[in-house]
């Protein structure tokens, strides 16, 4: 018996099988690996796809304009960088006189946006008055409510005013707090300052108006360049209203003049049409990327305890 032992320990050991550890090992380790590829490689594929209709329309405003909607690739077989000059030129006034007027607007909006908004979200946040629950209430009632319902109702108002084929409708509104999304992240944001700060401020014999400028306003960087951004690229974008309000073309801002190139009668040049589209998207691609780390902050930290 003590024999028989011995043999099998000194027996040498037999060959290891296929499923050892260290093989187990590498493929865990090849695993996610392979899913972070494949994850990507998805990820790189959709942003593709969202990003083809602006890649086509950059290429398309350097083609003949016979050539736009014959080929839906992405290659340059004629280059007409024509286009952009017909299209700066296209009117009686140059495509800045529009870029101009849509910077006035946009610019009005955000000082607006930034002065109402704050200071109705202050109220709603930290002031103590009959139905405030309520009124709040009523204000996020007011998201849901299309603009096409209201237009009407405000055209009549407005040309009461004789404020048509002005800019007056499309910033005025601005300055009474009617964006309602604004107040509502600002609201969520002051929510999350700490109440010691006004307590201290109170102490020291500062009232609203002092603790709304001097401690609330100082903090409220993030949530007021996430409104000053989405005011810039939805005021800027809108085309709805400044159709409605703007009839003379000495007035019209950069998605009307946009829509002036489409003439169904003496026919459009697309070419000159997406050249301007192209300069349009310009100043929106600019103030998201210079205003995107505020953006991210702004959105990161609205709705925080």
């Amino acid at each position: 018996m003590t024999d028989t032992l011995t043999k099998v320990a000194d027996s040498p050991p037999g060959p290891r099988r296929a499923g050892s550890r260290p093989a187990r090992r590498h493929r865990r380790r090849l695993r996610p690996a392979i899913r972070s590829a494949l994850k990507h490689a998805v990820l790189i594929l959709c942003a593709l796809v969202m990003l083809y209709p602006v890649l086509w329309m950059v290429v398309s405003s350097l083609r003949p304009n016979d050539e736009i909607f014959q080929d839906p690739g992405l290659f340059l077989t004629n280059l007409e960088s024509g286009n952009y000059g017909k299209g700066w030129n296209a009117f009686s006034k140059p495509f800045s006189h529009f870029m101009v007027n849509s910077a006035i607007v946009v610019l009005g909006a955000i000082v607006g946006n930034l002065i109402a908004c704050s200071m109705a979200a202050y109220a709603f946040a930290r002031l103590e008055f009959r139905g405030r629950k309520w009124w709040f209430s009523i204000m996020l009632l007011t998201i849901m409510l299309p603009v096409h319902v209201i237009i009407v109702p405000q055209y009549v108002l407005f040309s009461e005013f004789g404020w048509v084929n002005t800019f007056l409708p499309l910033i005025v509104p601005k300055f009474l707090a009617t964006d309602a999304f604004f107040v509502f992240l600002m609201v969520q944001f002051i929510r999350g300052i700490p109440r010691e700060l006004d307590e201290a401020a109170r102490i020291d014999g500062a009232g609203h108006p002092r603790i709304f400028l001097q401690v609330i306003l100082p903090l409220m960087v993030p949530a007021l360049a996430t409104t000053a951004i989405f005011t810039f690229i939805w005021v800027w974008n809108d085309f709805f209203s400044q159709l409605i309000y703007l009839t003379d073309p000495e007035m019209y801002t950069v998605p009307v003049a946009l829509r002036a190139f489409i003439d169904g009668q003496s026919g459009t040049n697309w070419g000159a049409a997406l050249a301007m589209s192209v300069v349009s998207l310009l100043p929106v691609f600019l103030v998201f990327l210079f205003g995107q780390r505020f953006l991210l902050r702004g959105i990161a930290t609205t709705g925080g305890k």
